[in-house]
């Protein structure tokens, strides 16, 4: 072979080896870029990516807890794909071993994973919005002017009043982003979910509706914390509307006065104006004291049956109840717990 051919030989083998090391180091670089394990959290996080879509912020949570080895390479990916233009909110999964392709990939189509929601011990709207608020995305004040909207409520077969009844204290899986109307949307149909025909029946039989259930039930909860007098109590304001008699409850006054604090109420508080003194108004209040929970609502519609028409706190102050079915039986009862008040000197 003449030196002119074996010289286009090397430069050709030369051309070759090259372009294998190129194709090897590009495809490498690929690799590391694309398909690379590159999160190592010890178990599964999430990413929040709030309204703002905010492309820093995100990179910084992957530094911070979703164990990020190399991050330029994902901010390379990303702007290649041109991410940072076409950012979605929600809450995202990371697990160990994820590639960047992989993470984009669900963050590009919005493959969010649901977040769980819990509510309870829940008073007033605002306590709701602000519980929410704490888990979700959304706009407290969205959802409280939905709250007070009474055509809103309305639509969903509620009042302003009576809203409060339609969530139900669960554990429901939501993505975090979900807006303010379609949250209520979905409590509306866990609302009706709850509302078996068994339970409308029961209702029925005690000539009560889902949200008159809802509001006896809130009253049975704030007037007593042992469970297990939840039936007794029910029991006995069902007896007492059934009679025509003022429900005289406790609770309803200190909604009335605004404070759930009172340890003792005095004639004063009895003469508050307010729908929800059942001291001056006969019958159940407008609303529920509080959100009931599953519990308090099912002690209703399966309650005690007796002839219990008068309760008093016990004068050891256990939170539990002397129950009696005549004025003189109960007097005593109130006398006892009345001087037990003034020996603590409790005003």
């Amino acid at each position: 072979m003449n030196k002119k051919k074996q010289g286009k030989r090397n430069i050709l083998i030369g051309i070759v080896v090259f372009l294998v090391f190129l194709l090897a180091g590009t495809g490498f670089w690929g690799y590391r870029l694309a398909w690379a394990p590159n999160f190592t959290p010890k178990e599964t996080v999430y990413l929040y990516i709030g309204k703002d879509k905010d492309f820093g912020e995100l990179c910084r949570q992957l530094i911070d807890s979703a164990g990020c080895n190399r991050i330029g390479s994902f901010k390379q990916l990303a702007g290649f794909l041109q991410y940072q233009g076409n950012m979605k909110t929600g809450r995202y999964a990371v697990s160990p071993g994820m590639s960047n392709l992989e993470l984009l990939n669900d963050l590009r189509r919005g493959h969010q994973v649901a977040t769980r929601l819990t509510f309870n011990n829940i008073r007033f709207k605002d306590d709701l919005v602000e519980r929410l608020d704490e888990q979700l995305m959304l706009d407290k004040d969205d959802l409280l002017v939905l709250l007070n909207d009474s055509a809103y409520c309305d639509s969903l077969g509620f009042t302003t009043e009576t809203i409060l009844s339609m969530f139900i204290p669960n554990t429901y899986e939501v993505y975090w982003n979900i807006p303010a109307e379609k949250l209520m949307q979905r409590m509306n149909r866990e609302y009706k979910a709850f509302w078996t025909e068994a339970r409308l029946e029961k209702a029925k039989a005690i000539d009560l509706t889902p949200a008159e259930v809802a509001i006896l039930a809130s009253i049975v909860e704030e007037e007593t914390a042992a469970a297990d007098e939840y039936p007794i109590v029910a029991g006995l304001y069902l007896n007492r509307l059934h009679r025509g008699i003022p429900l005289q409850a406790d609770p309803t006054v200190k909604f009335a006065v605004g404070d759930f604090t009172l340890q003792r109420i005095l004639f004063e508080h009895l003469e508050i104006d307010s729908p929800y003194n059942t001291y001056k108004y006969a019958g159940l209040p407008p609303g529920p004291l509080r959100v009931p929970t599953i519990k308090g609502m099912d002690s209703v519609l399966n309650y005690m049956k007796h002839n219990y028409l008068y309760m008093c706190a016990k004068e050891d102050f256990s939170g539990r109840h002397n129950f009696a079915a005549t004025l003189a039986e109960h007097n005593r009862n109130a006398n006892r717990y009345r001087a037990e008040l003034n020996r603590r000197k409790i005003r």
